[in-house]
């Protein structure tokens, strides 16, 4: 069995002993280690905290910015595209109107050469009569 003698004393001290230089010598510096770590993590999850912000910020900054820029962008290009519409359709009106002077031109000229043709069948048409007439005839014909 178990006895209690003066043995069981020095047990106690011995284990109280012994806890006090663990205490000491272990368990202080091991525990600062783990707070100075756990201080050190703290502060580093912070900084990540706030470069992770300010890159959230630059990213909305920058999303913003070429939003800007492609509204610009569309902008410039309607209005690129625009005058080039109305310089198209001026280029294609200046064309038709010269197309339709010149049309008219040479109208005019057809005209002109129709009506010399017509005056001069007209002046010859009872000549031309009288040669078609013979011809038919086989015979001279006289007016």
């Amino acid at each position: 069995m178990i006895s209690v003698d003066i043995t069981v004393l020095f047990h106690i001290i011995n284990m109280l002993v012994l806890m006090a230089v663990l205490n000491r010598i272990l368990y202080k510096p091991v525990i600062a280690m783990m707070d100075k770590r756990h201080e050190t993590l703290d502060s580093l999850s912070g900084e990540a905290e706030q470069f992770e912000q300010h890159a959230r910020a630059r990213q909305a900054e920058l999303d913003r910015k070429l939003h800007e820029a492609s509204v610009k962008a569309k902008k410039t290009l309607e209005a690129a595209r625009g005058d080039a519409e109305r310089a198209g359709a001026e280029r294609l009106a200046a064309i038709r109107a010269e197309a339709g002077s010149e049309k008219e031109q040479q109208l005019a000229e057809i005209r002109a050469s129709f009506d010399i043709a017509r005056s001069e069948l007209l002046a010859n048409i009872n000549g031309v009569a009288q040669d078609m007439a013979a011809k038919i005839l086989g015979r001279s014909v006289q007016a």
